[in-house]
């Protein structure tokens, strides 16, 4: 009986699947299961007796000289054919790229010959041949920038402006901050605590405005949901993969990767600054523009004082200060540049929410700091003092930014 029942586990054994080969099983099974549905069709009574539903998304209109050009994208899950176009109420001729029928998640780009007048608001309809209407407005027609030498000039020094200046004359406080007290040092890492934490909620709340002008389909807050966890995880992943370097070179070598870290997290939230900047004046409202200019110069001129709190008891070389002042300032002007030409909310969402990610990443490890200084991480007076004082800056530096 032993020797049947040895004999039974050695076949049960040598029918067993390699576990490759098991997990494959419910994918197939799922596959031939999709297969199924698309060919049978059991919805197919439903489309007889009901429209398809669709969904069209303007997602950015441009003036160009012979016209209006009109980008929109299909969220909806059928096919959609554009029939007529309306301009100010009036049916008007129009040609699509690539054409007329839209696929699902699929993009074109309408041209609509319109003799359109500087500065004249226009309302635009796109009428599908089911009969359903979709409606966008242009607040004022002028012509859209194109990527020549004057407008790329423009809009970099807008940049400069708003990104690059007010970040190097944050870096101006270093020599003051390095002549700080410990018990000041406490208060000035809380304070760049707060001031970034700020920033983080800053970009998520700004990403959660543009998810709402995006299709459906696209599920915006899902995006911001991979941005930010994408962006918090890779960057602890590079402080975890440079750990052994701080070991080999000390802790200053530590806090000057810190200063580094905050200076890229400050740099992608830049970028989604610069492009409501960009996308401001593209759409011709100017007065919009240079508030978001001035605000912003404003408002960026604490990130300089963040970059350097961490590395203020150090002797740091100018170089380094002109390498963290552009990795935070610069993509300010990419952001601006992208922004003026060939704005897209769905990628402004995406940015935005790796810039908030990367700012919660950095937070943590500004924290983290403060814990290896003081028993009572931002509980302390003059921690939770610097942190307060990091959020208000933001708060009033933020209400010269007009949005």
């Amino acid at each position: 009986m032993q020797e049947n029942r040895a004999r039974d586990h050695r076949t049960v054994r040598n029918l067993t699947l390699p576990i490759w080969v098991i997990g494959l099983i419910p994918i197939i099974l799922l596959a031939a299961l999709v297969v199924a549905f698309l060919v049978y069709d059991p919805t197919s009574p439903f489309r007889a007796s009901f429209p398809p539903v669709e969904e069209l998304t303007v997602e950015r209109i441009a003036v160009v000289p012979d016209g209006l050009q009109v980008h929109v994208v299909n969220g909806g899950p059928s096919p959609v054919t554009i029939a007529q176009v309306l301009v100010d109420e009036a049916y008007w001729q129009f040609t699509a790229q690539p054409s007329l029928t839209i696929p699902r998640l699929g993009r074109a780009t309408l041209h609509i010959p319109y003799p359109w007048v500087q500065g004249e608001p226009l309302e635009i309809a796109l009428i599908t041949e089911t009969g359903l209407t979709f409606n966008a407005t242009l607040k004022v027609a002028t012509l859209s920038p194109t990527p020549d030498a004057r407008f790329v000039g423009t809009f970099a020094l807008l940049g400069v402006y708003a990104g690059v200046i007010p970040v190097y004359l944050g870096l101006l406080w270093y020599p003051a901050l390095r002549r700080a007290s410990q018990h000041w040092m406490h208060f000035l890492l809380s304070l760049t605590a707060g001031l970034l934490l700020f920033r983080g909620v800053d970009a998520l709340q700004e990403a959660s405005e543009l998810a709402g002008q995006i299709s459906g389909a696209f599920q915006g807050i899902g995006l911001i949901v991979i941005g930010v966890v994408a962006s918090f995880l890779g960057l602890t992943a590079v402080g975890q993969w440079t750990s052994s370097s701080r070991g080999a070179h000390g802790e200053a070598f530590g806090r000057l990767l810190l200063a580094y870290f905050i200076a890229l997290g400050i740099g992608l939230h830049n970028l989604g600054e610069g492009l409501a900047i960009g996308a401001a004046y593209s759409l011709g409202e100017l007065a919009l523009g240079s508030f978001l200019v001035l605000g912003f110069t404003i408002h960026n001129t604490t990130e300089g004082l963040a970059i350097v709190a961490p590395v203020s008891r150090d002797r740091i070389s100018i170089g380094h200060l002109l390498a963290m002042g552009a990795l935070a300032g610069g993509p300010t002007i990419l952001g601006t540049w992208f922004g003026g030409f060939v704005y897209s909310p769905l990628l402004a969402v995406l940015f935005l929410a790796i810039g908030a990610g990367a700012i919660f990443q950095v937070v943590y490890e500004v924290i983290k700091l403060i814990a290896r200084a003081t028993q009572k991480p931002l509980t302390d007076p003059a921690s939770f003092a610097g942190l307060m004082a990091g959020l208000l800056i933001m708060y009033l530096t933020g209400l010269l930014v007009v949005v």
